[in-house]
């Protein structure tokens, strides 16, 4: 492909990580805006894994890389390894000698990176590495983002592109797969900047106009400092272990330094790829905040059906309490407004969670029942008494909050809302703070509701 592989091209993006670690947010969110932008213009979207640091690569992070582009709904049209495409590089690195645009040089062994290695660096152990000739000029290019960027290569010297004639490194298997490949499109983080003049130098030298480069902020942590596979690195995978939906962290990610028209915060995917622009990215990094994360992961939750909910929140239940069972089906109702993530429900319904009186009722002293700002034994007694007759006139088939507020509202505004509800309450979960004691039957139930009034009324006696 000796061509122009813009002009008049379809468009191609591609998704190149390295899997020498853990991938944070921020790269997802390159991969995101990378997929986005290529079904927005109906082109195609390439995943690519850089893995010629063989020492460092590792297959459990290209696993993770896959699992986490499946989990979040990325898909891309074609799959690639650069470890698999060595022998096209070395045909790339005979070009560049053979015109004279690159050079064989001894001196001591380099890394993947380019910077010489630790090791073996006694001065005889000298190996050939291939250089290419920096014909010292200065680059412009334009960026999507960051408009016209100019820089003087001159003190970039002659660089490294290959360890060998048959081991090319990074700059070079880059350019090399974007030409083959055809991308049209580099969105990467700005801290890839620095790596573009090197590259589009070796553009010229192959005689191909080099792609369109976007360069995005980086995300940042809450303390500002860049995020790194090393510093502040949470596998996606770890939400989804902690039970976030992958369509609030695609929501938050796509707004991490993306500013739609107007103030709007929820984007369904569909909705991103139709109000995505990149001329609306900005150039200053953005922060990762996880209790942003969190409250778009609660919108989501939210919207969900109580079929929906049970379902994603089902392995996050206790052993104790069947997916199946009415209570399950029951918690929907109230577990939705009180959790930000499903991995919440284990300390909610745990022996001290607000909701763990639902498996059974803690042991309390008959002191508790009595509402603090009239504290007499025997009225409270008469008013569970009186609760309890009620409860009992309701059908197991219309037992719910609403019902049995409807039934009881009108004993508690006569008697005292507190002097009647408080005891209620302490009765039915053992525990000063809990949900209210309508939503507090519902959940265990007209049988078990009734047999904790009746618990309550004997403490009393």
């Amino acid at each position: 492909m000796e061509n122009d592989i813009v002009s008049g091209k379809k468009v191609v993006t591609r998704f190149a990580p390295s899997p020498t670690g853990y991938l944070h947010s921020g790269s997802y969110r390159t991969g995101l805006f990378s997929c986005i932008f290529a079904l927005q213009n109906a082109g195609k979207f390439i995943l690519r894994i850089e893995d010629t640091d063989k020492e460092r690569s590792k297959k459990e992070y290209e696993e993770n890389i896959l699992e986490s582009l499946e989990w979040l709904g990325l898909k891309y049209d074609a799959f690639y390894r650069q470890s698999e495409r060595t022998e096209v590089y070395k045909k790339y690195i005979h070009r560049l000698i053979e015109t004279g645009h690159a050079y064989i040089s001894k001196e001591t062994p380099v890394t993947d990176e380019g910077s010489h290695s630790k090791k073996n660096t006694d001065a005889t152990l000298r190996a050939e590495v291939i250089r290419f000739r920096n014909p010292k000029k200065k680059v412009v290019f334009n960026d999507l983002i960051r408009g016209n960027v100019e820089f003087d290569t001159t003190e970039l010297g002659d660089f490294v592109i290959a360890k060998s004639v048959d081991e090319a490194i990074f700059h070079l298997v880059v350019i090399v797969d974007d030409i083959e490949m055809g991308i049209t499109h580099i969105i990467r983080g700005e801290d890839h900047i620095s790596n573009t003049p090197r590259q589009i130098l070796i553009y010229e030298a192959l005689g191909i106009t080099p792609p369109i480069y976007a360069h995005i902020p980086l995300l940042l942590g809450k303390d500002r400092s860049k995020l790194s596979k090393r510093k502040g690195a949470v596998p996606v995978t770890e939400y989804r272990r902690r039970g976030f939906l992958p369509q609030a962290v695609v929501n938050y990610l796509a707004l991490l330094g993306w500013h739609p028209t107007d103030d709007r915060e929820i984007f369904s995917f569909d909705e991103l790829v139709k109000n995505f622009d990149l001329a609306r990215v900005q150039k200053g990094g953005a922060i990762f905040d996880e209790e942003k994360l969190c409250w778009y992961n609660r919108q989501y939750i939210l919207k969900l059906t109580d079929k929906e909910f049970l379902e994603l929140a089902s392995p996050f239940m206790p052993e104790w309490l069947s997916s199946s069972s009415d209570i399950s089906k029951r918690l929907p109702h109230v577990l939705k407004e009180k959790i930000t993530c499903f991995a919440d429900i284990s300390n909610l319904l745990g022996v001290s969670g607000e909701l763990g009186f639902i498996k059974s009722l803690p042991d309390f002293k008959s002191e508790m029942l009595l509402w603090k700002k009239d504290p007499n034994a025997k009225e409270s007694k008469i008013h569970l008494e009186k609760s309890l007759e009620i409860i009992e006139t309701i059908d197991e088939k219309t037992f719910t909050a609403d019902v049995t507020k409807v039934a009881l509202w009108s004993y508690a505004e006569t008697a005292g809302k507190g002097n009647v509800l408080w005891p209620l309450r302490v009765a039915l979960t053992g525990q000063e703070r809990s949900p209210d004691p309508f939503v507090s039957a519902f959940l265990i139930g007209r049988e078990e509701s009734i047999k904790r009034l009746k618990n309550a009324i004997t403490k009393l006696s």
